[in-house]
């Protein structure tokens, strides 16, 4: 026998989804999709650009929320991203009762599907509301600040990719400085979108003393899922905040979605953390710190800052100086990497 045929190939297997691979881990270590219990609450057919970050984060959310709420759920949906590429009229992916808003109101109707069910006496119908960063820091702002102050008993999740993607990438509140969007095109002395706009709508919401706040991201599903549990097991209104890189409006490749979501996290600039009544509980240690520039180099939309030989060193500080005050506010680096 030749050495070359004594060899053994080594097999590498997916363990993210219902696979063989799932066989070799603990049970503990899988998430919902490598049960035989997920809900499959959209399905595939849907139309999402390759690499989309909402789709991913939303597939394991609402994954999670059927699990948590043993199959009673109700969604609401804003217009936008999701809305769209799941139901194309007159077809759907979607396999919860689920009810289209418009781009404004998810939050008030979500709240009325609560009371329905409230008055119904089917207290075991857990209500979830969910938008993009358009539909929640803006346009349905109002709507969800009276969810909010009235302490209504439904969990609203923000998908943030960070502009208007589904209308032609426009800029939103939540869009970060020196951002490239349709609106604020890299042109003039400071191109993209300018310092000192936009909204924190995850520290929004702790001001209005709600139960539970948390940001999560689709680069740790384990931690997405965790939070939307936790969620779902507290009354009253919760807010979940999630970061969804979008390729298109970003400007990066579809396979490095999860990578720059790990980044953002990694840089500071989207710290991990849960509240509950207004103070932060707890907040995910960076574990491997690193620099802005590691995160933005990869995306179009600030590539007007790495122009060779006029690189933007000013406006690239400035970006880390947000980035550390994060750290420091949330007390973001493990023991390890503290100074």
């Amino acid at each position: 026998m030749s050495k070359e045929s004594a060899l053994q190939r080594v097999k590498f297997y997916q363990t993210g989804t219902h696979t063989v691979g799932n066989r070799l881990m603990d049970e503990d270590s899988r998430t919902v999709q490598a049960s035989m219990d997920r809900s499959n609450a959209i399905t595939s057919g849907h139309r999402a650009c390759q690499g989309c970050g909402e789709a991913l984060g939303a597939r394991y959310a609402l994954d999670a929320a059927m699990r948590a709420a043993k199959g009673q759920l109700v969604a609401v949906n804003a217009t936008g991203c999701l809305e769209v590429f799941t139901t194309p009229y007159p077809e759907t992916s979607w396999q919860i009762p689920w009810l289209h808003s418009l781009f404004g109101n998810a939050p008030a109707v979500a709240t009325g599907v609560a009371a329905a069910m409230r008055r119904k006496g089917r207290n075991d119908v857990k209500v979830v509301a969910q938008g993009g960063d358009g539909g929640t820091t803006d346009i349905g702002f109002g709507c969800l600040s009276g969810m909010f102050e009235r302490n209504d008993d439904v969990l609203y999740i923000c998908y943030d990719n960070e502009a208007y993607m589904n209308t032609g990438v426009q800029r939103s509140s939540a869009t970060p400085p020196t951002a490239r969007t349709a609106t604020t095109p890299a042109l003039g002395d400071a191109p993209g979108n300018v310092f000192g706009t936009g909204k924190n709508l995850p520290l929004i919401a702790m001001a209005h003393n709600i139960p539970y706040v948390a940001t999560a991201s689709v680069a740790d599903l384990h931690d997405l899922e965790a939070k939307i549990t936790t969620a779902m097991d507290i009354s009253g209104s919760r807010y979940i905040h999630i970061m969804v890189p979008c390729p298109l409006g970003w400007g990066s490749a579809p396979h490095d979605t999860i990578r720059l979501a790990r980044l953002a996290v990694e840089s500071g600039l989207f710290p991990l953390f849960e509240a509950e009544h207004g103070e932060v509980t707890q907040s995910n240690k960076i574990r491997r710190k690193v620099p802005v520039e590691e995160y933005l180099r990869p995306q179009r939309r600030f590539a007007h800052l790495f122009r060779k030989g006029h690189e933007d060193t000013e406006r690239l500080a400035a970006l880390q100086r947000m980035a550390d005050v994060n750290i420091k506010r949330f007390n973001l680096l493990a023991e390890r990497e503290s100074p």
